[in-house]
């Protein structure tokens, strides 16, 4: 069973009606019809075009001693293991930690530079978080995303703290926070506003089933 030592954290930036990336995500579009080219500028410039201005929020997004995420989040690839995919980012990933890859087929870990490891879990969200908490040695373990993993934790009641970057525009469509989870008491304990962004941060009590 999953302990509750170590909190448990989730960011995630969404646009204004909750969506996390657009549709039709591809290899090429990572993010879908994302309002922009499908990178994701419009919903994370925050963290790159104002970095200066969210110091901070960028600070606690990547001081996690763990990292948790989905299949999709980590790459395009789908069923069995047959690329050599190591991930959207590049040779040296920003998480500086072991990141614990959620799917259903098992895969050797994969070692990167400046100290990312991306293992892969086939046994679900308990055991990825189990594992995640040992690595991390007690410190925060950060479920990453995408918005269906957190939908994941947030409705098996494993999250403890939420953080949403609020970019003011509208999606209409594409893969949702919230989406499955039953209701939830959350606590406001946070709220900031910045140029393109409104940083909300939420203590998650019980789900309300």
């Amino acid at each position: 069973m999953t302990s509750r030592a170590g909190k448990v954290t989730c960011d995630l930036s969404v646009s204004l009606d909750g969506y996390a990336a657009g549709p039709h995500q591809s290899e090429e579009r990572p993010f879908g019809d994302d309002g922009g080219d499908g990178w994701g500028g419009r919903l994370h410039g925050w963290m790159f075009d104002h970095r200066d201005e969210n110091r901070a929020e960028v600070e606690r997004a990547t001081e996690a001693g763990a990292y948790i995420m989905g299949r999709n989040m980590f790459g395009p690839v789908r069923g069995a293991w047959d690329r050599e995919w190591a991930g959207w980012w590049g040779e040296n990933p920003p998480f500086h930690a072991p990141v614990f890859v959620l799917t259903h087929h098992p895969r050797e870990p994969v070692p990167m530079d400046g100290g990312t490891t991306f293992h892969f879990v086939t046994d679900g969200v308990g055991s990825a978080l189990d594992r995640a908490r040992e690595a991390a040695g007690g410190g925060t373990v950060s479920v990453q995303g995408g918005a269906t993993t957190v939908n994941q934790y947030l409705a098996a009641g494993l999250v403890d703290e939420l953080r949403l970057h609020v970019v003011p525009f509208t999606l209409g469509a594409g893969t949702r926070l919230f989406d499955g989870v039953p209701p939830l008491d959350l606590e406001q304990v946070a709220s900031r506003a910045a140029t393109s962004v409104t940083h909300l941060t939420y203590r998650v009590g019980s789900s309300r089933r």
